[in-house]
């Protein structure tokens, strides 16, 4: 296919996808665009609907994997600086979709907002939170969002406010459409203590990673009740390997890719772990992870 003339500069064919993942793994995107307003995003997204081209948008890359046979179609990355601007008026805040998570928590903080604290040490981006509904020590993004500004896949904008949107455990309504904005109904507090309280989290969720191991995901949703790492220890998975990629011993709730790791190997561990942690305990864990 060949794009509008105005948008060709942005399209980039057959790149590699695995850069931008954690785990560094997976083949290229057909299409791959990087807008730098929001112009042309949405010329970006109409283009490809007008064409049948399947769209996928690019986030943190901390729950992705990509297969070796990579997307074919468009991916687009929302890491421009105009897709992720924040601003903060008296306590409301709005974020771009393609801002940082944590950057939107220590700049809630260090204006003394109260609400988004507790997601510090999540990663990805304000549109993949609340795509999934990130959430942390009994909250949620969801709780304290005040309106989303949407882009649907045929290109269409809109604007859901919070009467209109529905959250539930790391899940949310907002199907595939692609997050241009958010509001966030914070409460004012005092930004010493909001700050130390951040750091304290910090530190806590830091040292529960495992240490140097830079390709690591958590694969697995935390099911009410109960973590990941309790069932999966109950049914003996921990540092249970399959091809290049592994489990934590110490924190199984961790995946380790290592040196010539596939997707194959990744899905296939997946696979016994889920079996045997359903067949053990009667639950069935479910995937934090988006499959392309």
């Amino acid at each position: 296919m060949s794009f509008p003339e105005h948008l060709q500069h942005l399209i980039c064919n057959d790149e590699p996808l695995a850069p931008y993942t954690w785990l560094r793994i997976g083949g290229p995107a057909c299409y791959f665009a990087e807008p730098t307003t929001r112009e042309e995003l949405v010329d970006l997204v109409r283009a490809a609907h007008a064409a049948e081209i399947p769209i996928r948008v690019l986030g943190g890359g901390s729950n992705l994997l990509v297969r070796e046979s990579g997307f074919p179609g468009l991916v687009l990355s929302l890491s421009a600086a105009s897709l992720g601007e924040i601003r903060v008026e008296e306590t409301q805040l709005t974020a771009g979709g393609g801002a940082r998570l944590s950057h939107v928590v220590t700049m809630a903080v260090g204006k003394g907002l109260a609400g988004l604290g507790h997601l510090i040490g999540i990663p990805g981006t304000v549109g993949g939170a609340l795509q999934g509904n990130a959430s942390a020590g009994g909250s949620d993004i969801g709780q304290c969002t005040e309106s989303v500004e949407l882009l649907s896949l045929s290109g269409e904008i809109s604007t859901r406010n919070r009467d209109e949107l529905q959250f539930s455990y790391r899940h949310s309504d907002l199907g595939d459409s692609i997050v241009l904005s958010a509001s966030f109904q914070l409460e004012a507090g005092d930004p010493i203590e909001l700050t130390k309280r951040m750091q304290k989290l910090w530190i806590v969720r830091r040292s529960e990673r495992p240490r140097d191991e830079p390709r690591v995901i958590t694969p697995f949703i935390d099911p009410d009740g109960a973590t990941a790492s309790d069932l999966i220890e109950q049914a003996g998975m921990k540092g249970i390997r399959q091809g290049a990629v592994s489990l934590d011993p110490l924190r199984p709730k961790y995946l380790v890719a290592s040196d010539g790791a596939s997707s194959d190997d990744v899905l296939a561990l997946i696979d016994i772990v889920r079996d045997k942690v359903s067949l053990q305990t009667g639950i069935d864990l479910q995937m934090n992870l988006k499959i392309w």
